[in-house]
């Protein structure tokens, strides 16, 4: 197994939300693959307050023990899948919330979109590409959207067209490809 590891990270905690099934299935489309760990980091295990710190995040000197434990987490990674729902066309507060807390731990990283949502969460992953272009996030191209129309049955049982397997392929291959070479920066 490859010593790569890439954080799967779960962008919604809201009762009842669809992004774990979504979460799940890109884990288990990854644990196929050899060239990185695949590990799920739910938000709803770390749940942080609306932005606490005094200091900015850029300087990294963090106060609170819930930013520590954030921090630490995040930190372990080379990089990161983002599944994030599409709210009034943008991504979840709770998930830009925990992008706002760190900086120098996204730093010199690759990233990758997988989106929910009415027109596919589209427009979620347009707002987290700015994000991460700000934090020294690398974001790969190919990225996975899937409708609450053809991807869900009742809006709320998640059944993806195959056609989003091979879009999952070329995700990993993209995403594990730029993680590997950007700790060349980080060295």
């Amino acid at each position: 197994m490859s010593d790569l590891k890439i954080a799967v990270i779960l962008g919604s905690t809201r009762p009842g939300r669809n992004g774990k099934a979504v979460a799940d299935w890109v884990v288990d489309r990854a644990g196929a693959r050899t060239g990185a760990e695949y590990e799920l980091v739910d938000l709803a295990d770390y749940p942080l307050p609306h932005l606490d710190e005094a200091i900015p995040p850029s300087m990294g000197q963090y106060q609170g023990e819930h930013t520590k434990a954030w921090a630490a987490k995040i930190a372990e990674f080379d990089g990161y899948i983002f599944v994030t729902p599409e709210y009034n066309h943008s991504t979840s507060g709770v998930l830009k919330n925990a992008i706002d807390y760190l900086y120098g731990e996204w730093n010199n990283k690759a990233a990758a979109f997988v989106s929910y949502g009415s027109l596919g969460g589209a427009r979620a992953i347009e707002h987290l590409r700015a994000v991460a272009s700000e934090l020294q996030l690398a974001h790969v191209r190919q990225q996975l959207s899937f409708s609450l129309f053809t991807d869900f049955e009742n809006f709320s049982v998640f059944k993806p067209g195959e056609q989003h397997d091979d879009a999952a392929v070329v995700l990993f291959e993209q995403l594990e490809s730029w993680a590997r070479a950007l700790r060349t920066v980080r060295a």
